[in-house]
Parts: C-alpha cells; structure tokens; sequence
C-alpha cells in the first residue's frame, strides 16, 4: 500500500506505539471479568479501578474526599456525549415527575456547531417533546455569550457547549458559560472529545457538571470514551441489564483498551509542551506557505483562538470533492470536516453557523496535525496542495 501522508488527526489519531504495547500487555496478562469475584476478577479490578484513577487526575477530576467526582467508561465520544445530554435530562425529567405522571417538558440550549452526536441527542428530546435551541456564534465560530443570558427561560435545564470544534479547531468560552448556568441553577455540559489529549484539560478548572471525551482522538485505542460527572450528579441509563459502573453504563468493562487510554493520555502529559509547539509551528507553516502562494485563501476561524493542530482552509473556485480526490491520489489523508458526518453530501454546518459565504463552505477542507507529522511532511503536503490547484484553478 502507498505511504500516505496522514493528516486527519481529528477523525481519528494512529495507535501510539506504546499504547499497543500496553494493550498487548494487558491481553498477555490474561486479565478477566473486573466484576467477578474471585482473586483474577479482583486483579482485574485492581487495574481498572487504577487506571479510572489515574485518568479522572490527568483530566482534573476530584479523585479523594467527600465530594469526588465520578467516571464513567463508555464506547467513545457519541456514546458519552448522548449519555450526558439525554440521560441528564431524563433524570431530571424524572425528578419533576416523582409526584405526577404527566409529562415536563424541559428546555436544552446548544450551539449552533455541535458534533452530530450533540445534535442528533438534542433532535431526539425534541422528538421527546422537549424544546431545543441553538446559541449563534460570530463569524470566527465562537459562541455568543451576550446572546446566551436572553435566550435562558424558566424551564431550560441543560446546556451543552464543545470544549473546541472538531472542523476548525476553535475554543469556546467553556468557563465563563460553565459560571453563567452555575449563577442560574442550570446544568452545564462540554463535549471535550477534539481536546483532550492536545490541550491539558481540567473538569474542576472549567466549573462544568459533565465532561465528554474518548481514546482514539489521542493516539489511544478505538472503542473506549468517558464522561466525568461532577459528584452528586446521576444521569438515568441509556442501557439496561448490568449493575457495572453504578449500573450508569451496563456491560463488561474492557480493562486493556481502558489501559491503552491511560497510556495515550500519560504520553500526552509527559511530552505536552513538545507536542504543543510542535504541531503548532507545522501547522503555522502550512498556513503562511500556502497564502503567501494563495492570497485568496481563506483560513476558517483564524481570528479566534484555535487547537494548534487544526487548519479549516477554503480554496477559491475549486470544487473540494474533486480536490480530496486528487490529494488521495497523490498520498495525502485530509477531510472535508467531522468524519461522522462524512456519508453526507450537505454543506458544513458548522461553517454556514459561522455565516461564510455558501462559495466558501462549498470549497472547505480540514488539516489535522498529530504528533507523528514531520516538517518534511508538512513540505510535501504544501506542495501537494499548491499543485493541484494549480491544476484545478
């Protein structure tokens, strides 16, 4: 198979080597159901328990105390994001009925460019019959926080803001509207699946009540997430049958790939400040290059801050499907924006959320940096791009 140059971090990182080797460790060591009984079930725990441990203190969860905070494991981000939104909701739902059997819609605020898993858990209370808006964002894609405060009415009981975007790359004022709901009494939830891993994230520091992430954005392995939920807080289960994880999330725990997503996040935090300046100056690179050959180049979300991987570049009059073919066929892995909406052939939501020209959304595509990527790299990829829109202009 030809090398590729692979820059679709953000869809999904490579497997970190020593998370491999973690992983097969693990499958060495032979270990069993952690809810068995006997002393390999208890060995088995021992680690799990351990690694849950270690990770809500890397991502600066309250793990000792009266007050500690709760991890749960989950599939990856979509499950954790949906187990939040819906499953906070459904409890609270719940609590509103303990004296009555009817119905109490509640009121949900998202932004406008949410992952589809936010979305489509949003779209599903709506079925639900509860009521769901969209926070606008400026045209850099930040959430309007002056705008927030007056779209809050008497029933709104959840809000959920990402952490930073998956297509572009920009931060969000996670805490100062974390300290908005505190202030009014309202659940506050950040999908923070693009920045765990790149950027130290800390559960406390931002003052949210839930926190999505998962192991495969950050060189851990596919198949593994979890939510952070702040102490005392207790979603209703999407899952039934299992009394695993306070019966929260049902199932038998995977203790090698709950591993291997220790071991990405301890790589990430024992070489952070490398990895930052990094992918970083590659990515400054990439970006100074190309519009200095490319004035009409338009980098998407530049004037905000930004993951310092991420590039959302727009190519004038050039049609990004043929361009994504022609840069697969010379080697280079890009995408056009979130992979899970990649079946798709509508227009970036999250661009046109951003109010950009249709011709702009219609011309995007994504660069995601990882750690792996070399300046060299970055060099072949610059002139890679450079000409085929020369071909293609």
């Amino acid at each position: 198979m030809k090398k590729f140059i692979y820059l679709d971090h953000n869809s999904t990182a490579p497997m970190l080597p020593e998370v491999a080797n973690k992983i097969t460790e693990c499958f060495a060591a032979g270990f069993v159901n952690p809810a068995s009984q006997h002393r390999p079930g208890q060995l088995a725990r021992k680690h799990l328990e351990n690694s849950r441990r270690k990770i809500a203190n890397y991502l600066g969860a309250k793990t000792s105390g009266m007050d500690t905070d709760q991890l749960i494991f989950t599939s990856g981000g979509t499950e954790s994001n949906n187990l939040a939104i819906l499953g906070l909701v459904n409890a609270l739902d719940s609590k509103s009925n303990n004296t009555s059997d009817l119905f109490v819609p509640q009121h949900i605020l998202i932004s406008s460019v949410e992952h589809p898993s936010v979305v489509g858990a949003a779209e599903h209370l709506v079925r639900l019959g509860h009521s769901v808006d969209k926070i606008p964002v400026d045209s850099h894609g930040v959430c309007r926080v002056d705008q927030l405060g007056s779209m809050i009415q008497g029933n709104t009981k959840l809000v959920s803001l990402m952490l930073a975007n998956n297509e572009t790359g920009v931060m969000q004022p996670v805490k100062e509207v974390a300290q908005l709901c505190r202030d009014r009494g309202i659940l506050f939830h950040t999908d923070a699946v693009q920045a765990v891993g790149k950027i130290p994230v800390h559960f406390r520091e931002l003052s949210v009540d839930a926190l999505s992430f998962t192991g495969h954005k950050l060189g851990g392995p596919r198949g593994i997430g979890g939510l952070i939920l702040k102490h005392g807080l207790t979603p209703a289960p999407l899952q039934f049958g299992g009394f695993q994880q306070m019966s929260l999330r049902p199932g038998t725990e995977d203790v090698a790939l709950v591993a291997g997503m220790e071991t990405a996040l301890d790589t990430f935090y024992q070489n952070e400040a490398d990895y930052y300046s990094g992918v970083l100056t590659l990515r400054n690179h990439l970006e100074k290059t190309l519009l200095s050959r490319f004035p009409n180049l338009v980098v998407n979300g530049a004037g905000a801050t930004r993951l310092p991987h991420v590039s959302n570049l727009s190519f004038s009059k050039v049609d990004r499907q043929s361009f994504l073919m022609a840069a697969d066929i010379k080697g280079l892995a890009i995408s056009t924006g979130s992979a899970c909406a990649s079946g798709s052939s509508e227009l970036s939501p999250v661009l046109l959320a951003m109010g950009l020209e249709k011709n702009v959304v219609e011309n995007s595509v994504r660069i995601s940096l990882g750690v792996s990527n070399t300046r060299e790299e970055i060099d072949n990829t610059i002139e890679i791009i450079s000409n085929i829109l020369n071909q293609l202009q």
